[in-house]
């Protein structure tokens, strides 16, 4: 069962053309504006934080190959190794 999300209302600018097009998507789906709003804005959140993560792991990734102590780490002879 879904839980009813507490919503506000918010009030933007588009250009012409785009609302143009979304009118016509709310014609065609048959669903609201405020769903495709919806929909875009939750998509658009989540590639932003799908890249900051990305940019997150690349950047640890550099620290760790940049710092030699680090590094090390990554040629453990078998000998060393415990498995648990």
């Amino acid at each position: 069962m879904a839980i009813a999300q507490k919503q506000q209302k918010v009030t933007f600018n588009l250009p012409s053309d785009l609302k143009e097009k979304l009118i016509e998507m709310k014609k065609e789906y048959g669903i609201s504006l405020s769903a495709i709003y919806t929909e875009a804005l939750k998509e658009y959140i989540r590639k932003k934080e799908k890249e900051k993560w990305r940019k997150a792991a690349q950047k640890a990734k550099n620290d760790y190959l940049d710092d030699k102590d680090l590094a090390e780490f990554s040629s453990i002879d078998g000998d060393e190794f415990y498995e648990y």
